[in-house]
């Protein structure tokens, strides 16, 4: 039998992935042929028309919607979130033969006019959080940009002019950029690295409000949620703005949307009528009526999260680090990074903002499980079947890289005594680095932008005694239950 699949997650690095090896091995052993569609961060490889036409059956892993879903129109369709498909691959293989099986035959039925965001049968829930992770997830590559090309420049400045180059390189005009930029000066290299970055930067909260605006009304909600999120950025409303913005047109725009008008006025709704009202309506409530309170929110915010110190920080770096391990990649962890991610757009070019450290420590936090499990398969070995200690050599370089769900083949095995020492490691591991102080601006990249990390060797400590406190927990576990199997298996043999 053949079949076809599109597995995609918010951020579109490890689940979209890990989902589509996953299901191509099942689909392999169960003797079906699959093609899988992974619509990652680096885009789409998208299925021949071809492919798609000659399948029996579709799989949609996906917590995010999945784009030109109207292709695979009237093919027999197995729709479950992307860790579903990595945990239950097989399953879903036999789910999506049963219901090929069952399908009547005949001509596929026409594509709709307009793709679905999210499942139509989903919760309120579900939709407000896949609404929200379209967002981000189009918002996450400004902030690597921009925050890895600002953090570049103060190190360049640094080497340039001392200490005080960080603050120097942020006071260089752009005009002695464009006009008298000199190839031999670190400082104008460090100021063009600043500029770039700060371009970028601006970017964050407009984009994270388009694209939840357009995750809710498709391409008519852009315009409104990207000119509500400049105009959360103006009236100093940060990321909660861009939040809200990007409902707001979202939402304004789908009514329009809806209308039901003449048809001389229907050809020129999308393109004139919508985006001028929904962008009217959206920046009129934006400035008049939800501006101020939202400004005062994220000032209140900003200063509450500036103001943290000592034992305030730890326990929030504490916190953090038991949301990043809870479920390695899932809800949980996905609101911990989102938190510190659309918290680098309140940062601008700040070299010490308390967000600065809460990134430092969800990333270090989110590195431990898998290079805690990593640790644990060469301590003990024999506690771990083949296929774990394979998945232990993998777990090095995906925990290097800051892919949590690394960890994931280890707890979908063991949960209940895997998960509680993955918890445990990463609290550590948070704490330490929210107490060290150390810094980061780079939203992704593991020990690959180490250079770009504030306090590395701190950092770098409490990353090993948390990935040690992981493999220890974890090992200690295994091994009360061997111990404790060994005699029942002596009084089964006897």
């Amino acid at each position: 039998m053949k079949i076809v699949a599109v597995t995609s997650c918010p951020t579109g690095i490890a689940h979209t992935y890990m989902a589509a090896e996953a299901l191509e091995q099942a689909g392999k052993d169960a003797g079906h042929e699959i093609n899988v569609e992974t619509q990652g961060s680096a885009g789409a490889n998208r299925l021949a028309p071809e492919v798609i036409a000659a399948a029996d059956a579709v799989i949609f892993g996906a917590d995010v919607e999945v784009r030109e879903r109207e292709r695979f129109a009237g093919k027999p369709l197995v729709e479950v979130p992307v860790k579903k498909a990595i945990s239950d691959a097989p399953a879903l293989i036999a789910q999506a033969v049963a219901m090929a099986a069952a399908a009547p035959s005949g001509p596929p039925a026409a594509a709709p006019a307009l793709a679905s965001k999210v499942t139509n049968d989903a919760s309120h829930a579900t939709r407000v959080r896949q609404w929200l992770m379209t967002g981000v997830s189009y918002m996450i590559p400004f902030v690597a940009a921009g925050g890895i090309m600002i953090a570049l420049s103060f190190m360049i400045a640094q080497i340039a002019a001392g200490r005080q180059g960080a603050i120097l390189v942020t006071q260089v005009p752009l005009t002695e950029v464009t006009q008298n930029f000199d190839v031999t000066s670190g400082m104008h290299w460090a100021a063009l690295f600043f500029q770039v970055g700060a371009a970028s930067f601006a970017f964050l909260v407009p984009a994270l409000a388009g694209f939840i605006a357009f995750a809710i009304a498709d391409r008519p909600g852009i315009v409104p949620g990207f000119v509500g999120g400049s105009l959360a950025v103006a009236v100093g409303a940060g990321f909660l703005g861009g939040i809200a913005a990007g409902f707001l047109g979202g939402f304004v725009a789908l009514w329009l949307a809806r209308r039901n008008v003449p048809k001389a006025v229907r050809s020129v709704m999308p393109v004139v009528v919508i985006p001028l009202v929904a962008t009217f309506i959206t920046g009129l409530i934006m400035l008049i009526v939800l501006g101020r309170p939202l400004k005062w929110i994220s000032d209140e915010l900003t200063d509450g999260l500036n103001g943290m110190s000592g034992a305030n920080l730890i326990v929030l770096g504490v916190v953090l680090g038991l949301m990043m391990a809870f479920d390695m990649g899932g809800p949980v962890n996905k609101v911990a990074y989102t938190f510190a991610t659309t918290g680098l757009a309140a940062v601008g070019t700040s070299t010490d903002a308390t967000q600065l450290k809460i990134m430092a420590a969800v990333m270090a936090a989110g590195m431990v499980p898998p290079l805690g499990m990593a640790l644990a398969t060469r301590l003990r070995p024999a506690l771990f079947s083949e296929p774990e200690r394979e998945n232990g050599n993998a777990a090095w370089l995906l925990g290097a890289s800051f892919i949590t769900e690394g960890a994931i083949p280890f707890a979908a095995g063991d949960p209940l005594r895997v998960i509680p020492s993955l918890m445990l490691g990463s609290a550590v591991t948070g704490g330490m680095v929210m107490g060290f102080g150390s810094t980061l601006r780079a939203p992704h990249g593991g020990l690959w932008v180490t250079p770009l990390i504030g306090g590395i060797v701190p950092y770098l400590l409490a990353l090993i005694v948390g990935t040690v406190i992981t493999a220890f927990a974890v090992t200690a576990l295994k091994g009360l239950r061997a111990r404790e199997a060994a005699p029942q298996a002596e009084l089964v043999n006897s």
